[in-house]
């Protein structure tokens, strides 16, 4: 315990530090003790700029507690020791309050661990007395940015099994770094509130009435404690290490993919290996541990790399006659090469690109980095750089990267130069952070451009976050039709980029009344707008355009659940007008007066399929304050493939450029293309996590159709359910590749993985086995079969769209491929397969029938004896 003294204007006060409190005492008044401690906490340098915002909206249909059967009701807030109470509400059962208030965040690293915690109260002024309503407790795994903030109506709890509660708490919770947002301060009634804290509140066994303990006239004597974060109470990183077993090197296994299928063709089969991994030989599936310590790259084998990183040069010589340097660098070894990009007219490049030679293909101990100046005719040498590969350094993550180092120029005979040139050269596995943006020796033939060598590289990509956008269509007033005595028949058009729905068609004549949703899906950030336009029927293919309004979707509210909130009319605007880009102004003129009645939201209860839902990675709601905890982490390993089908035709033989996709949730990674081999080596590994055991990892085989100008050639896919794995166990299989063609199933090769599932909370896992496929708004809002498929097929669009812009691209053809474009396409192949395991299983049923039959009778005749 720390205490001083100190004087300020003739007020003093005592600091006293004990166990993380901070304890100001102050002899002096109210305010002055409010301004210094305002003052104190401003200065600062431990306090975080992360503040959360609760935003206190309203209450529905609470208890009465009053003796004319009403409340006055007020909400108190607790988060990290501070506490904040919104005004009283006299005598409304639905108080409305709209009151924002800032908590400070002490420490963001333990944020998930903290809990908000909001108190309904209802005061009465005549017994001084403040009645329990209800309680709602957010997790801090729920705080969303403000961008994701939406009003939730979260519905009361209980304190204990005496409590008499009903009724919902609107909330709005976010986290915001705004610095200009300054810290709500309690009100003054908060000192003198009865309820310090609110856990000493739950041993009341009568909770429902809780007398004041402090006379009124002790309210202006404060005591003010502050906490202050606890540097001892870090969070400890979670760490997942496979049982070791000690165990006998295993023949391989063959398992079945189908267990009800006993004499499936073994080359169909999955089937079970031993390889000697990163962590060491995998034996049953544990992991027999090496001497050394492992790194994090232990489910792939590992492989050594020599990584050259060109940094840049400084001072070169110029060749040209016109007096410029056009460089650019070979970096060589052997018979493998290098080239970086050029620069025109520049003697100090900068180029920072990394080459990765595979150490088992080096065939020789010298390493030559050479500069050239190109040329039209014939590109001229200025300098190069030797270095010895026995005396190259080993990197080994986590180490920091190694620091380049500027090295002399020298000529072809050992002479030094003009010129030097900046390099880190270190030997490194796949765990290095240039792994994935590095050129490869493996990936290299003469065929590559410059321009292709971007699209070989392993990515990871992140799909856009998909909303559903529900459009109600209610009616227009004052419709103006271009024919004057006639009723026009009318309907809404709506769109958002390429989606486009239609409402039905009414006669009105100047009134038309729909009440019809549409839906469309759009994806963060909403670069899109949605164009409303009241449309007149001429007559066949002659329509007319009455009015139209544009509506940013930025500006439409987000919906957590079923809540019907009120419509809002929209002007509509004159045909004549643009779209998006006018001015003001000129909206004002092309305003008519006629107005159209719509209710639009982005509903974010739902999840917005773009998968099969049987095989689906994600079932989580769009909005992230319905996001659970985790359960686990999935690591993938992609080791490599064998036996696979040529695709193409190089040198007038058969090969391949092959690489894998994996998808779970909104995360793709692709590994790096292997060139011109039919059993290439990936050995590249991945992790997600895992929040729904009910979900499907898919992992896919393609040919690289960039090289080649084509488009890239599906070779096989392989889907592995979470909820199969065992927890903690590492699955190494080959799992055959398959494709079906008209003329039938082929088998396409076979891919290696390596599987491991690690559960991190037991709890969550087996919670989630109690709970619905879907969100809840899929029950209480159900969509129609044909509506979800129209709104699947949407959604892979737009993710197709976004991930065939990324660099290298995701093609189309793959996103398509791995999420199963046409799986709810009628298929005469399928329905015979249907059928055929039908009749399998009422022969099954009735073989069945028929040994209970026989069992009864035998049991029947052992009695009579």
């Amino acid at each position: 315990m720390d205490a001083c003294a100190m004087s300020m204007d003739s007020h003093t006060f005592v600091l006293v530090r004990m166990q993380g409190l901070l304890v100001v005492v102050l002899n002096s008044h109210v305010d002055l003790s409010f301004s210094f401690t305002e003052r104190f906490w401003e200065r600062s340098p431990m306090m975080s700029n992360l503040k959360l915002g609760v935003e206190v909206v309203s209450a529905y249909d609470l208890v009465p507690k009053g003796v004319q059967g009403s409340s006055s009701a007020f909400v108190e807030l607790h988060f990290d020791g501070q506490k904040f109470r919104t005004t009283t509400k006299e005598k409304d059962l639905n108080p409305v309050w709209n009151e924002t208030f800032y908590f400070n965040i002490t420490d963001p690293n333990n944020l998930a661990d903290r809990t908000l915690d909001a108190y309904v109260y209802s005061y009465s002024r005549d017994t001084q007395q403040r009645l329990f309503l209800g309680k709602v407790r957010i997790n801090g795994t729920s705080f969303v940015p403000y961008s994701d903030a939406a009003e939730r109506h979260y519905p009361l709890e209980k304190r204990s099994i005496f409590s008499r509660v009903r009724g919902e708490l609107g909330l709005k919770v976010f986290i915001t770094d705004d610095p200009s947002i300054r810290l709500s301060n309690p009100h003054l009634e908060m000192d003198s509130s009865p309820f310090t804290d609110p856990q000493s509140a739950e041993a009341q066994v009568l909770d429902d009435q809780v007398p004041r303990t402090f006379p009124n006239d002790k309210a202006g004597k404060r005591r003010i404690f502050h906490h202050l974060p606890n540097p001892n109470n870090s969070k400890q990183s979670s760490q997942f290490f496979a049982a070791p077993a000690k165990s006998e090197p295993l023949a391989p296994r063959i398992v079945p993919v189908n267990m009800g299928q006993p004499f499936q063709p073994a080359d169909y089969s999955i089937k079970e290996t031993n390889p000697v991994l990163g962590g060491g030989r995998v034996v049953g599936g544990r992991v027999i541990r090496a001497e050394r310590p492992v790194s994090t790259y232990d489910l792939v084998e590992k492989m050594q790399f020599l990584f050259v990183r060109v940094v840049k040069a400084r001072d070169l010589p110029t060749k040209d006659v016109t007096g410029s340097l056009d460089p650019y660098v070979d970096v060589k070894i052997g018979n493998y090469k290098g080239v970086t990009k050029h620069f025109e007219k520049n003697s100090n490049p900068q180029w920072n690109e990394v080459f990765a030679f595979s150490r088992d293909r080096l065939q020789t101990n010298m390493l030559e980095v050479l500069v050239h100046d190109k040329d039209l005719v014939k590109d001229d040498f200025v300098g190069l750089v030797r270095l010895d590969l026995n005396e190259i350094p080993t990197r080994v993550p986590p180490d920091s990267p190694l620091a380049p180092q500027w090295y002399r120029l020298e000529d072809r005979k050992g002479d030094k130069a003009k010129g030097e040139l900046m390099l880190a050269v270190w030997y490194g596995t796949q765990a290095d952070e240039a792994f994935s943006d590095a050129w490869h020796s493996d990936t290299f033939t003469p065929d590559i451009s410059p321009s292709n060598s971007a699209h070989i590289r392993s990515k990871v990509y992140h799909s856009p976050r998909l909303w559903y956008v529900s459009v109600n269509v209610i009616e227009a007033h004052d419709l103006v039709p271009s024919e004057k005595g006639r009723f026009p028949d009318v309907y809404v058009k709506a769109k958002i980029g390429n989606q486009t729905m239609k409402t039905r068609s009414v006669q009105a004549q100047s009134t038309a009344f729909w009440n019809e949703d549409v839906m469309f899906v759009a994806a963060e950030p909403f670069d899109e707008h949605l164009i409303l336009s009241v449309e007149d029927r001429l007559g066949p293919k002659k329509e007319e355009t009455l009015g139209r309004v544009t509506i940013s979707l930025g500006s439409v509210p987000k919906r957590l659940d079923d809540k019907i909130f009120p419509g809002k009319w929209f002007n509509l605007q004159k045909p004549t007008s643009s779209d998006i880009d006018v001015d003001e102004k000129k909206k004002d003129k092309d305003k008519s007066s006629s107005k159209l009645h719509v209710r639009i939201s982005l509903d974010g209860g739902y999840h917005v399929l773009d998968e099969s839902t049987y095989y689906s990675s994600d079932l989580r709601p769009t909005a992230r304050q319905l996001w659970k905890s985790s359960i686990g982490v999935l690591e993938l390993g992609i080791l490599n493939a064998e036996r696979l089908h040529p695709v193409k035709t190089r040198d007038g033989r058969g090969t391949a450029d092959t690489f894998c996709v994996a998808k779970y949730g909104h995360k793709w990674v692709r590994t790096r293309t292997v060139i011109d081999s039919l059993s290439p080596k990936y050995n590249e590994q991945y992790t997600w996590e895992v929040y729904d055991p009910a979900t499907v990892l898919s992992i896919g085989v393609f040919d690289n159709g960039h090289l080649g100008g084509n488009r890239d050639t599906k070779i096989g896919k392989v889907r592995i359910r979470i909820s199969t794995l065992e927890a903690g166990r590492v699955y190494t299989h080959f799992y055959p590749l398959v494709i079906l063609y008209p003329s039938g199933v082929k088998k396409m090769g076979d891919l290696q993985l390596a599987i491991r599932f690690s559960c991190t909370s037991t709890l969550n896992l087996m919670y989630q086995y109690t709970k619905p496929l879907l969100p809840k708004m899929h029950y209480t809002r159900p969509l129609s079969i044909i509506q979800t498929n129209m709104l699947r097929q949407q959604a892979i669009n737009i993710v197709a769209a976004r991930l065939s812009r990324a660099e290298p691209p995701l093609r189309r053809e793959v996103v398509e491929y791995m999420c199963d474009v046409d799986s709810h396409f009628w298929s005469m192949r399928r329905s015979k397969a249907i059928l055929t395991a039908l009749v399998m299983s009422s022969r099954d049923c009735s073989l069945l029938e028929n040994g209970l039959e026989k069992f009864a009778h035998g049991k029947a005749l052992s009695q009579q004896c």
